[in-house]
């Protein structure tokens, strides 16, 4: 074990203060439901964009991101729309100000505003909760896998073994560590509620930012007096229908790693991943931190400015430790330790650089900052599951009366039992990449269909959510069994069609919701889509009101949010790389975009 005790001062100042923060904050998170959940709607814009963008910088997430790095170079840069990451850009534009207008506590509430209270409304707001809850439990358990292998390499359990009062298998040592480091996001999340979320991610982007220009200064220092030895079109983001990358005589395991992630065809892969992601887009943020964010901001034009900063502060810094620790891995890649139980485990790249690479005190620096990057997203995910739970099941159905100190005791209670869930549900995942591919492919794919209709169609109603969601959420669960060896991306067509199919029908066996309900929404939230009917109502009860006709902006201002977007990835890995030429395109083209929705989009948020 290299850690020195500068390191583990570093570490444990981080995990103190932390811990504070809870302590600190408790008091006022015990105000009401608002504040626990939502910070009392009075957090600025910029600290949730912060703490967004800390949160998303997890360190499984980070795992996966530098492995992608290092086998596919830029073109790895492309892989993340899985998730996809330019739905921020969606968010940024329009969506995050619908979202805000509606004025709920969680997603699941805001179902009432769109279909009303009735039967129909009450099935789709109870497989939003489903929903949620899947999604949530998924992630942690993500984050938890990741925390675990990330951990073990820094503590060899020959170091750990004597003072474990019980014998622990060799591939379940990344879980026990998990659950070790997770007791402390569990402390501060369960105690302050999201006001201690969003204060502790500024310390833990402060910690990354700090981390990763330390990591992109050795690795430039390391191109200085070594070459970089990479396959044909490894520099290259661009692509055609195959990948065409060779590691034969330069990493020849490698090429095994290629074949098992099933990217080869990348054409095809392309194309599947940018179509899902822009209907995920289209969608609407998924019930999970995200959404609670934008539902804690002060206003729209708040949230809207929340996640165009989110792009702004968390893809710099990121990809500048995500291409230097790839950079670091490649030139030293013989010092590296990647055998697992499994065999080669390519997810090792990132803390076997840290262990190889990291000078004294700055080790230390690194494990804390990633330590945070792991409990600052379980702690947000924690807290979206806990608003579900709280606030859709047992204030909707159980107490609708329970006072202040009751539904701080049922945030507590309910805050530890789905962490015991979900270190249950990574006892039984396989790796990052495994429950990482069903929760962009499969369990979001099943959640399009519905979410789509929900924002531009004013005849879909709650049965056909109800039914497009179960269908969808189905057959993300069974197709895994069924389509074994095939990438969960691939049967996402016939994942869409099946939920879709459960939408219409369901919406026709139905009649329309009250058209009370509809106008209200239509009337606060201002969708464009096909709302017909309903705004010729609104416009007969007020002629004064006006159709949202922003479509055509919206549209475009996302065509070059997502080139925005992808330059501020593109840079800081070009620049670590010392490509000169290519970073100064990639800057002028950043620049440009940057003016553009300054016109575009920044002045005219006022209109939101």
């Amino acid at each position: 074990m290299k850690l020195t005790l500068l390191d583990l001062a570093v570490i444990l100042v981080y995990l103190i203060s932390i811990s504070l923060i809870g302590v600190l904050l408790r008091k006022r998170a015990k105000a009401d439901k608002k504040a626990y959940m939502l910070g009392g709607n009075t957090l600025p814009w910029y600290m949730l964009g912060l703490s967004n963008a800390s949160g998303m910088f997890d360190i499984s997430g980070t795992l996966w991101m530098v492995m992608l790095a290092f086998v596919y170079g830029m073109k790895s840069i492309w892989i993340p729309w899985l998730w996809p990451s330019f739905n921020q850009v969606f968010m940024m534009m329009y969506l995050a100000a619908w979202l805000r207008r509606s004025n709920v506590t969680t997603g699941a509430e805001w179902i009432t505003t769109r279909f009303g209270t009735g039967p129909q409304a009450t099935r789709s707001h109870t497989i939003v909760v489903v929903f949620a809850l899947l999604s949530c439990l998924g992630f942690m358990a993500y984050g938890f896998i990741g925390l675990g292998k990330f951990v073990e390499i820094f503590i060899p359990w020959q170091y750990m073994a004597p003072y474990v009062p019980f014998e622990v298998a060799p591939e379940f040592i990344p879980h026990f560590y998990g659950v070790l480091f997770t007791l402390f996001a569990v402390f501060y999340a369960v105690l302050g509620g999201m006001s201690s979320i969003v204060w502790a991610d500024l310390i833990q982007y402060i910690i990354m930012t700090l981390s990763a220009i330390v990591i992109a200064v050795l690795a430039m220092n390391n191109l200085s007096v070594a070459e970089l030895k990479v396959p044909d079109g490894w520099l290259n983001p661009f692509f055609g229908n195959k990948l065409g990358l060779d590691w034969t005589g330069i990493i020849d395991e490698v090429n095994q790693k290629i074949r098992e992630d099933r990217y080869s065809m990348f054409g095809i892969f392309f194309t599947l991943m940018l179509t899902k992601g822009i209907m995920a887009s289209i969608a609407g943020p998924a019930p999970n931190y995200d959404m609670q964010k934008i539902l804690s901001s002060r206003s729209p034009q708040d949230a809207a400015k929340m996640s165009g900063f989110v792009s702004l502060v968390l893809m710099p810094t990121r990809y500048l430790m995500i291409m230097g620790f790839a950079v670091l891995a490649i030139l030293n890649y013989e010092q590296l330790n990647l055998n697992s139980a499994r065999g080669i485990d390519f997810e090792k790249i990132l803390p076997s650089a840290v262990l190889n690479f990291a000078p004294v005190g700055i080790m230390g620096l690194l494990l804390a900052g990633l330590l945070a990057s792991f409990i600052g997203t379980f702690a947000g995910t924690l807290n979206a599951a806990q608003a579900y739970i709280v606030n859709d099941i047992y204030l909707k159905y159980v107490n609708q009366k329970a006072s202040d100190s009751s539904i701080a005791q049922m945030n507590y209670t309910v805050g530890i039992v789905i962490v015991l869930f979900s270190i249950i549900l990574g006892f039984f995942a396989k790796d990052v990449n495994s429950i990482l591919q069903w929760i962009v492919s499969a369990l979001y794919g099943g959640y399009i269909a519905a979410n789509m209709l929900k924002w531009h169609w004013w005849r879909f109603n709650g049965s056909g959510f109800f039914w497009g969601m179960l269908m969808g959420i189905l057959a993300a669960m069974v197709f895994p069994t069924v389509f074994t060896d095939t990438l969960d991306l691939y049967y996402f067509p016939l994942l869409f069609v099946i939920s879709l199919i459960g939408c219409i029908v369901g919406t026709y066996l139905a009649p329309p919701t009250e058209m009370e309900v509809l106008t209200t929404f239509y009337r606060n939230v201002r969708p464009w889509g096909f709302w017909g009917p309903i705004h010729d109502k609104v416009v007969q009860e007020d002629p004064s009101f006006e159709r949202n006709r922003d479509f055509g902006r919206d549209m475009f201002n996302v065509l070059i949010g997502i080139i925005w977007q992808t330059s501020l990835v593109v840079l800081p890995m070009y620049l670590v790389l010392k490509e000169w030429t290519y970073l100064g395109i990639t800057a002028l083209v950043m620049l440009l975009t940057m003016l553009i929705l300054k016109k575009t989009w920044w002045d005219r948020l006022k209109e939101l």
